[in-house]
């Protein structure tokens, strides 16, 4: 058959007689073996026999529904597709597939129908169960919003680390392992190497150094990407801009290796290899450092703390008092200074950490007090928590925030907003009531508590109780 020949609509046997003449046990077998569970319908809608191919559906509850109308078996959303399946198939209309919604004991059971009809005044409706593709709905549209998460957050790392490279006083390059060539230099680079924005992209690295050290760093770059403590190395830069102390480290992104080739010229390179060690190891850090002076204003911090306060660079945070990003302020920070001046040290105290774009994370802060000149200064490790609780799957009847976390907000967050943690709580422990003493009947779970059916709906969405089926059409 060719392409052109192709049917575009469904199409009937073209002789129905070449199927013989069917006997009545045939018959009932074949519809019975099409759908999950199928119903005869009298011309009155009237139900008057079913058949359950599916052993997941309870044919208990099915033998209740004989004599009585099929309508009367819906839910109250589902009854007019119901009508209007009954009304064509009557008038012999072409027959569609329709989604529906059963109300039963295991809760709701979303089927789809197509309703025939046998002759007689007599219908058939055939039906398959939804509830697999339920599930599998719910579990895609769960991944596809954490893709969505996970992009997001790509993309506001991506935004910071540029700005963070952009506004950097050190030159740094990134380099291709495999062509050393430079992918990346940052404007403090082409500035040290006097070169215009651009035009150190695609350029073999070694073109940075004079012609007589070329093969030396090379060598130094090959035994960066073999072993993680390099060290140092010092060259001349071309066209004679003078000694320079370069230092390479090899990371990976997206399956490529690539190395951050870092340059330190005059008193800063001299400086660097003085204090490069306790440099290098706190500004790597992946979790915040802060160091402050004995009244909490900022000193120094390293790279994790600029990235989690969503700083454009250090110089907005130095000087400033931490509780401005740290804590509520005046409660947290000042709580964790006293323990300081009384201990000398404090461990994964539970507080906040507010960005400068109105955005709060949780987090672990520890810290310990140290002499500084005629007085000491506080160290601070913080620590996001909050992707790492999000993350936890959640277990059985697992509570959103049990009495004694609500109290244990008291100093953090104002009554108003722990009154609407508490208003939230016992809203999802009476949903859950209902739902257990009305074997998870939603209809009825919503007449117990005086609601409707909808807003029933709206508040398990809410609470991440519901399903995403509803009585939509196909």
């Amino acid at each position: 058959m060719n392409r052109a020949e192709l049917p575009t609509e469904a199409q009937a046997f073209r002789d129905p007689e070449s199927l013989g003449p069917l006997e009545a046990q045939t018959v009932a077998r074949l519809l019975g073996a099409v759908g999950d569970l199928a119903f005869i319908i009298d011309d009155r809608g009237v139900i008057i026999d079913f058949a359950v191919s599916e052993p997941q559906l309870t044919a208990h509850s099915l033998e209740l529904c004989v004599g009585h109308p099929f309508l009367d078996t819906v839910t109250i959303e589902s009854r007019g597709k119901v009508i209007e399946m009954l009304g064509e198939a009557a008038m012999g209309a072409p027959a569609r597939w329709r989604q529906v919604t059963h109300p039963t004991v295991i809760g709701d059971l979303p089927v789809r129908y197509l309703i025939m009809g046998l002759g007689g005044g007599r219908l058939v409706a055939i039906g398959r169960d939804l509830r697999e593709a339920a599930a599998l709905q719910q579990r895609l549209l769960q991944a596809q919003q954490s893709l969505e998460r996970d992009y997001l957050r790509l993309r506001q790392a991506e935004a910071r680390y540029r700005l963070l490279f952009d506004m950097a006083t050190e030159p740094v390059l990134i380099i291709d392992a495999a062509t050393r060539r430079i992918r990346e230099a940052n404007p403090a680079a082409n500035r040290v190497l006097g070169a215009k924005a651009g035009a150190l992209v695609d350029q073999p690295v070694s073109a940075i150094v004079d012609a007589d050290d070329r093969e030396a760093f090379i060598a130094y770059l090959g035994a960066a990407e073999a072993a993680d403590d390099a060290g140092v190395v010092e060259l001349r830069l071309r066209g004679g801009r003078g000694v320079a102390q370069l230092s390479a480290r090899l990371f990976r992104q997206a399956r490529t290796a690539l190395l951050l080739v870092r340059i330190a010229t005059g008193d800063e390179a001299r400086e660097a290899g003085v204090t490069s060690p306790w440099i290098d190891v706190v500004e790597r850090m992946p979790d915040a450092f802060v160091l402050t002076d004995r009244a909490l204003n900022i000193l120094t911090a390293n790279a994790a703390f600029v990235e989690l306060a969503q700083l454009p660079s250090l110089d907005r945070a130095s000087g400033a008092r931490l509780d401005q990003w740290v804590g509520r302020p005046g409660v947290d920070v000042d709580l964790i200074a006293g323990q300081l001046r009384e201990h000398g040290a404090v461990r994964n105290v539970a507080s906040v950490l507010r960005g400068n774009d109105g955005g709060q994370e949780e987090i672990e802060i520890s810290g310990v007090a140290a002499p500084h000149g005629e007085g000491e200064c506080y160290g601070f490790t913080i620590r996001s928590v909050g992707r790492r609780l999000r993350d936890l799957p959640p277990g059985e009847n697992q509570l959103p925030r049990s009495v004694e976390q609500l109290t244990e907000l008291v100093g953090r967050m104002s009554l108003k907003e722990i009154v609407r943690e508490s208003t939230d709580l016992i809203e999802r422990l009476c949903i859950e009531a209902a739902l257990t003493y009305t074997s998870d009947n939603r209809g009825s779970a919503a007449e117990i508590l005086g609601v409707s059916r909808q807003s029933l709906y709206s508040k398990l969405h809410r609470h991440g109780l519901g399903n995403l089926v509803d009585g939509d059409d196909q």
